[in-house]
């Protein structure tokens, strides 16, 4: 059943033939009998045909077939020709012309024929059984009814299509904006776990290559300081695997509980353990707190932790030899303070400008981006007598 309905859908104009065809044949054998019509056999036999015409060709020509009704019917009128079985033709394209989203002008012509039409045909062919001019009147309405009918009908399902279009259109723009909208959340999140990746695997390597180089340096002076350095390079590695392993696994479908299992986030807490953990391979660093610590937003400590991390990270790579830093958590009552600062050469200029023209400036550029996150201001910059400078002020609070 469903195949053939998918089939009729599929040719409206065979089905519409068919219909002719149907009508054509009752209009004939009505123009054969006795009825009046056959008093013009010649005249009723072309309005029959041309009246299946418009049946047949109704949903492909409809307002042209609307006006072919309409001349037919003044035809019917100035000629004499007797209202027979194909004036059924002028309900049907009415109801198509009503239901079909094209101009408005032919919808209101077929109102309004559809309004006449009875009222024109009692006054050329009035009743011959009964005198009664209300009889007359009440004859002409119930004769009207089925046109109007008929329009109402085409109207009613027209605006119900537009309703339908509308909303099939509505959900489709919203199933776009929710694919657009998991397109950004989808690059927005992969952009933080690239910065995350950068400060992990830019500060763990940083540790392995300065401690594997003292340890090849001192392996046949002093082996106890070699095996110390290679332990920590052992120690720092598993760090780095560790903090890996928990942000690819991000990456995965469904593993976000397990990944969360290899290691937590970086917290205020562990600024210390970074700062003892750089000292270890020779950075010389004065580490400070001011004010009373206290707990703070996860997304507040993850980002000072980072901030640390990469400045430490860039006094080791850019600071030169014999190079200090210095570390200051300040606690206000309304954000945190951190004030990274070092006493080397620190970074040529393009490094810390939009990227440098080598493209290698993502530390900074990944510090401003996280600052921006949480709604807090970051300076960075060469200091005044050598050496590079990094403030950041991180509010309790998002700015919005």
């Amino acid at each position: 059943m469903q195949r053939l309905y998918d089939f009729l859908r599929r040719h409206p104009t065979g089905v519409d033939t068919f219909w002719a065809v149907v009508l054509l044949g009752f209009s004939l054998l009505w123009v054969g009998s006795t009825h009046p019509a056959a008093d013009h056999p010649v005249g009723s036999g072309v309005v029959a045909v041309l009246f299946s015409l418009v049946v047949a060709l109704r949903r492909r020509a409809p307002e042209k077939m609307l006006l072919l009704a309409v001349a037919l019917g003044v035809v019917q009128l100035v000629f004499g020709l007797v209202p027979f079985v194909a004036d059924f033709a002028m309900l049907v394209i009415i109801f198509t012309v009503a239901a079909h989203d094209g101009p408005r002008w032919a919808s209101r012509l077929a109102l309004a024929g559809g309004l006449c039409a009875a009222t024109l045909s009692q006054l050329r062919w009035p009743m011959e059984d009964t005198e009664s001019g209300a009889a007359k009147v009440f004859f002409t309405v119930i004769m009207t009814v089925p046109f109007v009918l008929a329009w109402v009908l085409g109207d009613s399902l027209r605006t119900r299509r537009a309703y339908f279009a509308q909303l099939e259109e509505r959900a489709s723009r919203l199933e776009k904006e929710r694919e657009a909208q998991a397109k950004v959340a989808v690059a927005a999140e992969r952009a933080r776990i690239a910065r995350e990746l950068h400060d992990v695997v830019a500060h763990n390597v940083s540790v392995m290559v300065v401690q594997a180089d003292g340890a090849a340096y001192v392996m046949d002076s002093s082996p106890q300081t070699a095996k110390q350095a290679l332990e920590t390079i052992s120690t720092t590695g598993r760090q780095a695997l560790a903090e890996m392993r928990r942000l690819l696994g991000i990456l995965r479908t469904g593993e976000h509980q397990e990944a969360g299992e290899y290691v937590p986030q970086p917290d205020v807490r562990q600024i210390e353990d970074l700062v003892e953990q750089v000292r270890g391979a020779g950075l010389t660093v004065d580490f400070a707190i001011e004010g009373s610590p206290r707990p703070l937003p996860s997304g507040v400590e993850l980002t000072a932790y980072r901030i640390v991390q990469e400045a430490l990270t860039n006094t080791r790579k850019h600071g030169g030899p014999d190079v200090g830093a210095s570390v200051r958590l300040v606690y206000f009552d309304d954000g945190l303070g951190l004030l990274v600062e070092d006493d080397g050469r620190g970074a040529p200029q393009e490094m810390y400008e939009d990227g440098g023209a080598d493209g290698r400036g993502h530390g900074l550029i990944g510090m401003r981006e996280r600052v921006g996150m949480v709604g807090g201001t970051l300076d960075a910059g060469p200091r005044p007598g050598g050496g590079f400078r990094i403030s950041a002020l991180l509010p309790l609070k998002s700015a919005h």
